[in-house]
């Protein structure tokens, strides 16, 4: 069994790590990218499915085609952030499952299934989404996921094939403290626990 992470660790990855509005005009390097995706990859997903598929959306034309799908202020946060993650799954994930988990035939339980395919892909590329902002947080970076943007809008420009569905955006970059609101409350272990 592993050691129990130091506080300092913990600090970065959860207890003082914040949802940033605001950035600093810091490049994120392509390097760092393949980095980024290395480390997430590994996370467990049911079956090792892997539905997650990441755009990074980093050139000014691909941030005008992606400005029209946000709402509110997210527009502003994606502009100036140095990299927008489109986080998306694919709809037929199954396809990979001979390579991804040889042990059965996986992909059985999805070839007909649409439902089934549906919660499988949200569920877990919803999971590798937040394996990227951990492993974003480890390597130094700072994120500003984003639920306020037209689903239908992101898809249809971005992936107008309809394979890749998006399930939500993350700003990358080095944030600016500046920017921050004050931690907002959570609730309590007693509030949302129980040990049965």
């Amino acid at each position: 069994m592993a050691d129990m992470l130091n506080t300092a660790t913990l600090n970065q990855l959860f207890l003082h790590a914040r949802s940033h509005n605001q950035w600093q005009a810091r490049e994120v390097s392509d390097e760092l990218l393949r980095q980024l995706y290395q480390t997430l990859r590994q996370g467990p997903t049911s079956n090792n499915c892997c539905p997650a598929r990441f755009v990074f959306v980093r050139s000014a034309e691909a941030k005008q085609k992606l400005l029209p799908a946000l709402k509110g202020h997210n527009g502003e946060k994606m502009l100036q952030a140095p990299v927008t993650v489109i986080v998306a799954w694919d709809s037929q994930f199954f396809e990979h499952l001979p390579q991804l988990f040889p042990i059965y035939d996986a992909g059985a339980a999805f070839r007909n299934d649409p439902q089934a395919t549906f919660v499988a892909g949200l569920r877990n590329s919803s999971l590798q989404g937040a394996y990227l902002i951990l492993a974003a947080r480890a390597l130094g970076l700072d994120c500003g996921p984003m639920s306020g943007f037209d689903a239908e809008q992101v898809d249809a420009t971005f992936f107008p094939d309809g394979r890749w569905r998006s399930n939500f955006l993350c700003c990358l970059g080095y944030g600016n403290e500046a920017g921050l609101r004050p931690a907002g409350p959570r609730l309590s272990f007693e509030q949302t626990c129980q040990v049965i």
